[in-house]
């Protein structure tokens, strides 16, 4: 399975908002959910390519998908 880049975390948030998550709370990390899965995300720019395809798969999507809704 191919890494996903290095995304800034908004563009992470962004995309997450696209397939219906919302941010439940923020301080140094954001913690979205949906209802059934719960991510978060490091302020980091850019968070790191391998954290951030575990956040795609912890939220339910491919990296293809992922990458097709940035």
């Amino acid at each position: 399975m191919p890494k996903l880049p290095g995304v800034n975390h908004l563009d992470a948030v962004r995309v997450l908002k696209k397939v219906g998550f919302k941010v439940a709370r923020q301080g140094k990390h954001i913690v979205m959910t949906d209802g059934i899965h719960v991510v978060t995300i490091p302020r980091h720019n850019p968070v790191n390519a391998i954290t951030m395809g575990n956040i795609a798969r912890d939220a339910g999507l491919t990296n293809e998908k992922f990458r097709k809704l940035l």
